[in-house]
């Protein structure tokens, strides 16, 4: 007993000098500017960049990153893009973005691409600068403490935290809990506004690494796990829903894995696609807006009895306007991190709040335990899912996605994007028409990434912007941003800023002059009256060029390969304007009639 007591005490005193002697490692220099201790922050959170524009009260930061190369900033040409670029490397690298601006315009010029971030449980750090200490309720230009618009109070709604730093010899203390809102739970986005005079102050270097002061949530729900195993075990004909929370969790082996297991098929919700290889048979598609005519019917049948949703919270998109024929004979399994999603929409038979890639590798291991034990396990083979899709067709018009007319189909862009992206293009979509011919058009294996915003918030530009963050994310793997020209016209301006950085992203522009889901949403409503949804056809690839990028304008499907794998070959950034028939209306009937 003594022994073992005596081996404890040597244990626990080595481990106590080991810690000791990383925190004396970590803060080598004594003492350290404000700003160099937020830079040091940041490294220990593998951050390799941060977007944003410089203004006066800013340039104390700005000045730490001069001095300090480590971190790369890339200067935006607009403040909602340098927040959309921050979500975009979130996405991508699974770490934290982090943006800055200066006071005043420069802050509130955030809010949309934060809100976009906290839609899509993104964790981004906003570091925006405040007027000096000393100037506060005097009228200073651009002041946005409490006496004039008060930012702090505006950017709370838009993210998890909204804080200023009111004493410098705190900071460490308020970083470390902004750190932990955006990295922890459902992830988000976080504030921090910091006064100029502040930025400058000497504070002790405290800096700790993200173990010291968070942990790594590995939580599941055991007895629910069981209960799960349970019913998919006993299901005659079940389905998954796969949604936005298996990418953000990378839980997409997992989510196959299972699949396989059981042979159930899988509908991926639209912020889900990517989650499940559409070109698996155990594939539906996607279903929700742009539904695929396959998930679908499958889904809306009647005859599910088990429906296991999967990272959803089942929001209108996801659910095509929350129809009612989704809820399942018998059981609905809703998985996710946030509790309060948990039937919210649709009642539950088994709610597993917790990790999705813990909870599925527990739900794998007990389905693996007891499947032997099981008679007849799963009544529904691949072999018979695969009969059951050939009666089905893929999509809705597949004459138009082989059709060689011009102006060119918009359906048959997407079957050419089908056939000549790498396989491991990360694919970045903006809100819009473009959103909605990709969902239902593109299909996206396991290796791809498929990015978009149109789910609960649906910010226009995000694609144009998040995909030159989503490429330094990712450097080695090609990224292709699907815009439409309204998009392009609200933040084409970024382009400049992937020139001016050598960021090879290459967008890919539906030129139809028009806001065409507005355009088309108007029609099937108002019996074919419209109203400010037109604007003059831009020259898109003059624009572009204007820029310094690459361009091209296509005009014929023939030619949208080769400009595809020319602009690669290239190695810049690189614009495709594509003239498509503005008249193609998408799969949105069931969401406007």
């Amino acid at each position: 007993f003594f022994r073992l007591i005596l081996r404890w005490t040597i244990l626990w005193l080595l481990y106590r000098i080991i810690l000791l002697t990383i925190k004396s490692t970590l803060t080598m220099k004594e003492h350290i500017s404000a700003v160099e201790l937020i830079l040091e922050y940041l490294k220990q959170e593998g951050v390799t960049h941060i977007f944003g524009i410089p203004g006066g009260p800013v340039t104390p930061l700005f000045d730490a990153l001069y001095r300090d190369r480590s971190i790369e900033l890339v200067t935006t040409r607009h403040e909602c893009g340098a927040a959309m670029m921050a979500a975009g490397y979130a996405r991508v690298s699974g770490r934290l973005g982090v943006c800055c601006a200066t006071t005043g315009p420069g802050s509130t010029n955030l809010i949309t691409g934060l809100a976009a971030a906290k839609a899509d449980s993104l964790p981004v750090l906003a570091i925006t600068a405040q007027v000096a200490t000393l100037a506060f309720g005097k009228g200073s230009l651009q002041d946005s403490t409490y006496d004039r618009m008060d930012i702090v109070s505006m950017l709370k709604e838009t993210t998890k935290l909204s804080a200023m730093v009111v004493n410098a010899h705190n900071l460490a203390t308020t970083l470390r809990q902004a750190l932990r809102w955006a990295m922890s739970g459902r992830r988000g986005p976080v504030h921090l506004n910091i006064p100029t005079d502040l930025m400058k102050k000497a504070v002790v270097a405290e800096v700790l690494f993200p173990g010291f002061y968070r942990s790594a949530e590995r939580c599941f729900d055991r007895e629910g796990v069981r209960q799960a195993a349970d019913l998919l075990l006993g299901a005659r004909r079940p389905a998954i829903l796969a949604g936005h929370g298996v990418n953000l969790a990378a839980a997409q082996a997992e989510l196959a894995e299972l699949a396989r297991i059981l042979s159930i098929p899988v509908a991926t919700t639209p912020k889900g696609k990517g989650a499940f290889d559409e070109g698996e048979p155990l594939s539906l598609g996607v279903f929700g807006i742009a539904s695929s005519p396959r998930a679908e019917r499958y889904l809306l049948s009647g005859d599910v009895d088990v429906l296991l949703v999967l990272g959803s919270s089942m929001h209108e998109i996801s659910t095509q306007g929350w129809e009612a024929r989704l809820q399942p004979k018998d059981a609905l399994i809703q998985q996710d991190i946030d509790a309060s999603v948990v039937g919210r929409n649709y009642p539950v038979s088994l709610g597993l709040i917790g990790d999705m890639k813990t909870t599925l590798r527990e739900l794998i291991f007990e389905l693996k335990r007891r499947i032997g034990k099981v008679e007849d396990a799963r009544r529904n083979g691949v072999d018979d899912i695969l009969a059951w899709k050939r009666q089905v067709p893929s999509v809705l018009d597949e004459a138009a996605a082989v059709s060689d007319a011009v102006p060119i189909k918009p359906q048959r862009l997407m079957r050419e994007l089908n056939d000549c992206l790498p396989e491991d293009a990360i694919i970045f979509a903006d809100s819009g028409n473009n959103t909605l011919w990709a969902l239902h058009y593109l299909k996206v294996t396991g290796k791809n990434m498929f990015i978009h915003n149109w789910g609960e918030f649906g910010a226009m530009g995000y694609g144009v912007a998040a995909a030159i963050g989503g490429k330094l994310a990712a450097p080695q793997r090609p990224v292709i941003a699907i815009v439409g020209d309204g998009a392009f016209g609200m933040h084409g301006m970024e382009v400049s800023t992937a020139v001016s950085c050598g960021i090879p992203v290459i967008w890919v522009v539906l030129n139809d002059g028009r806001f065409n889901a507005v355009h088309h949403g108007q029609q099937l409503q108002y019996g074919g009256r419209t109203m400010g949804t037109e604007f003059h056809r831009m020259d898109i690839a003059k624009i572009a060029e204007g820029l310094g990028a690459w361009s091209v304008r296509v005009l014929r499907p023939q030619d949208i390969g080769g400009a595809i794998r020319e602009a690669i070959a290239v190695g810049n950034p690189a614009v495709l304007d594509v003239m498509i028939d503005a008249d193609e209306v998408p799969p949105i009937h069931a969401r406007v009639e």
